[in-house]
């Protein structure tokens, strides 16, 4: 007998033009400060199954467990069964989500981060990326980029002090990424934050 896994069974039915459903499944969106590790205790507390990170990363075919993204939604079965409908045949009256069959994240969604900017492996990552921007300094300058986190010269408002440029770079750091660890992470990837 073959083994079909979840991700098989949700791309054959769309070929088909059928939607695909986990028996138990819900459709989360990712708020600021959510972790895969709390949204797991949440659906596992809610719904008195365990629902690991490890599912939920192979139920949204997340690359990376440590970088999720706010307004990303994540199908979360609560149930491992999984059934095929035609959208005609569906006589679920409730708000059940049905599981997309790919999912792209957006181009310019924020990165949420477990930690708070305050930890100690977030002042490493951001002394990490002052290191890496300007070498540590308030008065390196590169085009339009200035000072120890080569922040816009639009971001710092013609303030180039220091405290200006720590208050700035943390809130940049902290609305765009949630995190300076995260922003290290996009940074390895990219070549900037």
């Amino acid at each position: 007998m073959t083994k079909f896994s979840v991700a098989m069974v949700a791309t054959v039915a769309a070929g088909l033009g059928l939607a695909v459903k986990a028996a138990d499944a819900d459709v989360y969106t990712v708020k600021s400060g959510d972790t895969l590790n709390n949204i797991s205790a949440t659906y596992s507390t809610k719904t008195s199954n365990d629902v690991s990170v490890d599912a939920i990363v192979k139920a949204n075919d997340i690359k990376d467990s440590n970088l999720i993204y706010v307004g990303e939604q994540l199908t979360i079965n609560t149930d491992t069964a999984v059934k095929a409908t035609t959208p005609a045949a569906s006589t679920n009256t409730t708000s059940e989500a049905v599981a997309p069959a790919t999912t792209t994240p957006a181009p310019a969604k924020k990165a949420v981060a477990p930690a708070a900017a305050t930890t100690s492996d977030s002042s490493s990552a951001k002394a990490w990326i002052a290191n890496k921007e300007s070498g540590g300094s308030y008065t390196a300058t590169n085009g339009q980029y200035i000072g120890k986190y080569q922040l816009s010269s639009s971001y710092l408002n013609g303030d180039y002090s220091a405290a200006n440029q720590e208050k700035v770079a943390n809130n940049y750091v902290s609305s765009r990424y949630g995190s300076w660890e995260a922003a290290k992470s996009f940074w390895l990837s990219n070549g900037w934050y």
